[in-house]
């Protein structure tokens, strides 16, 4: 436990960074989810809607240093890539 009051406060901020943190990943991966349903069930235009929403959300966590900026581009390319090939009329690779 902190004794100081620098360390208190240094505690305080941890831990409501890290539930703001905690509740964007997990949005992120909601959508995320949401996304591969819809590519799964071989809707390519409600995936890409939800696309959008993923590009969004992982561009402000990118942006707030939540998660890193490289990790927001894999995840858009990758689950760009996925929606093009079930576009094309192929069954997505997982």
């Amino acid at each position: 436990m902190p004794h100081s009051v620098s360390a208190k406060k240094r505690l305080r901020q941890n831990v409501r960074n890290r539930e703001r943190n905690r509740a964007a990943k997990s949005e992120i991966k909601t959508v995320i989810r949401k996304l591969l349903g819809a590519l799964s069930a071989g809707d390519a235009k409600e995936a890409q809607d939800h696309l959008r929403m993923v590009a969004s959300k992982v561009d402000r966590a990118a942006a707030g240093r939540i998660i890193h900026p490289n990790r927001a581009a894999r995840i858009k390319s990758r689950l760009s890539a996925r929606i093009v090939t079930v576009a094309k009329g192929a069954t997505p690779s997982a």
